[in-house]
């Protein structure tokens, strides 16, 4: 039996997985969990949309560390330890069986972010760990015979032998101030997964529209993507956007988030193969509109627009498409230049790059490189994922590490 004390902050994703492991590895110690909000586990309920995207079908640890535009390297010898196949055996064990959709996405089978909470909830209790909502931490500091003292918001104080910081990620930089009291540095943070907004009236009367394979770049920087991209009332979604915000996080905020998109709306297609089908149609279908006429996979929809976008006549027939207007229209479904005038939140999911500095955690136990006794876990660590639960296991495989550690 032992009579230690140790907490975790940050009720969340990172902070239940640790208080567990940490608590079920060192049977008798008082494993303490302080929660800031009224309620646990806020971001696991409204994950995927209600749903919990717990991980991702991803069992290579290389290739899953690829998906981490922040922290990856880092990630990679911890996801050695434990990854999604673990992810899925820890929650069968405990009755919560996972279902994988055919973009490599899990969720229980019941569809339902409260069967992830009531899993945590129940494991938690079992494992004898105190829970306790609605404590915020006002400071920390490290006591002279070791380990630390808390002093919560209505005054109290609490003494522990090692702490965990899994308070989530840092919105703006005052959400990272423990961790900066106890020496630690933060990386700037900024938001991650976000949708691009967009005044082109066009685009927004799109709304609703969705193409599987689109390739998405900004001119100037690098970032190209390629996936489903989805018209929304204020611009355009989807997970190609997604991932592009996510690795050009640092960058878009640096551009205050207006840039230039180019769109190439048929990239399995070349520039003569388009002309191709555009010839064939010409021949085909004369007497037809070309308004009318979308070459496949594009909507009718999306069509019609990227023609009038293109500059031809609504009334323009296919035998009367010149050269020239040919020209246009390849240059349009192959580079639709557009402006991004802003960013909106990916739903409720708030997600940021920045945190605490890599290289000031061991990612082999989780443990601050500064101070003896405090560990890390989830988002508050410069660790960022894209969409898809890949920032669940991070948050997974960080919190058994920092967990087990802990329990030591």
């Amino acid at each position: 039996m032992s009579s230690r004390r140790l907490v975790i902050v940050g009720g969340g994703a990172a902070g239940f997985f640790a208080a567990i492991t940490c608590a079920e590895a060192l049977p008798g110690a008082e494993v303490v969990v302080l929660e800031k909000g009224q309620q646990f586990l806020a971001k696991v309920r409204i994950s995927g949309g209600g749903r919990c995207n717990v991980t991702h079908a991803c069992f290579d640890p290389r290739d899953l560390a690829a998906h981490y535009p922040r922290g990856g390297q880092a990630l990679r010898g911890p996801f050695h330890s434990f990854q999604p196949r673990d992810t899925i055996a820890w929650f069968e064990r405990r009755g919560v069986k996972l279902k994988t959709q055919p973009d490599g996405c899990l969720f229980p089978v019941t569809d339902s972010s409260q069967t992830i909470m009531d899993c945590f909830l129940d494991a938690a209790r079992q494992a004898g760990v105190t829970l306790r909502a609605g404590c915020g931490v006002e400071r920390v500091g490290g006591r002279a015979e070791g380990g630390f003292e808390l002093t919560l918001a209505d005054g109290e104080t609490l003494t522990c032998d090692r702490l965990l910081l899994a308070t989530g990620g840092c919105r703006v930089p005052a959400l990272g101030r423990l961790a900066i009291s106890l020496g630690h540095t933060l990386e700037p943070p900024v938001p991650s997964l976000f949708t691009f907004n967009l005044e082109t009236p066009w685009v927004r009367e799109l709304a609703g529209v969705v193409l599987d394979s689109v390739e998405v770049s900004v001119p100037g920087h690098g970032l190209r993507e390629r996936g489903t991209v989805l018209f929304t009332h204020w611009g355009l979604s989807g997970p190609v956007i997604l991932r592009l915000s996510a690795w050009g996080a640092r960058i878009l905020h640096g551009l205050n988030y207006q840039f230039p998109l180019h769109l190439n709306w048929l990239p399995t297609l070349g520039v003569e193969a388009i002309a191709a089908q555009l010839q064939a149609r010409r021949q085909a279908q004369s007497a037809r509109l070309v308004v009318n006429s979308p070459i496949p996979p594009l909507t009718a929809r999306l069509w019609g627009k990227l023609v009038l976008a293109a500059g031809l006549s609504r009334e323009l027939r296919w035998a009367g498409l010149s050269r020239t207007a040919q020209h246009q229209l390849v240059q349009q479904l192959i580079r639709t230049g557009l402006t991004v005038s802003g960013k909106s939140l990916n739903k409720d999911e708030f997600v940021t790059c920045g945190g605490v500095r890599l290289s000031e955690v061991n990612f082999k136990t989780m443990e601050s490189r500064l101070v003896p006794g405090l560990y890390f876990a989830g988002e508050l660590i410069d660790v960022d994922g894209l969409t898809g639960g890949f920032n669940f296991q991070a948050a997974w495989t960080t919190g058994w590490l920092a967990g087990r550690a802990m329990a030591a």
